[in-house]
């Protein structure tokens, strides 16, 4: 295994932001649960097709998961984001471009914690306005609008890793 130097990677303005976002979206996902847990009726959709359409239930219990789920992970993904050496790059790790890399990883890796987070809030809004009874469509444009927000910082990293090594 090749040993890659340990720095300590300092967070500029924008970062900080991000983090930031991050706790107050977490924060702001149980807010949302709990404030709606008990007006939700015994049955609440659980899943979604590709137009939009519920296609399975479980019980309101069900909804605890998801804030459950994105509060692990997006703990877990705060304690591997100090730990940016362990990743894996697309292009060799030297001492000349350590720097670079380790910052524009762990930029993307606290991008995505953030996007996890309002993913999995999403999903519980469009479950609860859904169990409640609205009849607005909201789950027709989650599937675009999660896959947006997922790939298009994974594409931006990628264009900017690898044009900075001509590959």
């Amino acid at each position: 295994m090749e040993t890659r130097p340990r720095i300590k990677i300092k967070l500029n303005k924008t970062d900080k932001i991000v983090e930031i976002l991050g706790w107050v979206a977490i924060t702001m996902f149980w807010v949302l649960i709990i404030r709606n847990y008990a007006q939700l009726p015994d049955e609440i959709p659980t899943h979604f097709n590709f137009a939009g359409k519920v296609d399975a239930y479980g019980t309101k219990v069900n909804i605890l998961a998801l804030p459950i789920i994105a509060s692990v992970l997006f703990l877990g993904l705060s304690v591997l984001n100090k730990f940016p050496r362990f990743f894996n790059y697309p292009v060799p790790i030297t001492e000349a471009n350590a720097e670079k890399q380790y910052k524009a990883a762990t930029r993307l890796l606290r991008y995505l914690k953030l996007i996890l987070v309002l993913v999995f809030e999403m999903i519980a809004f469009v479950s609860i306005k859904e169990a409640v009874g609205s009849s607005e469509a909201y789950a027709l444009w989650l599937l675009p609008l999660i896959l947006g927000m997922v790939f298009i910082p994974v594409i931006i990293y990628m264009a900017f890793v690898l044009r900075k090594t001509g590959k």
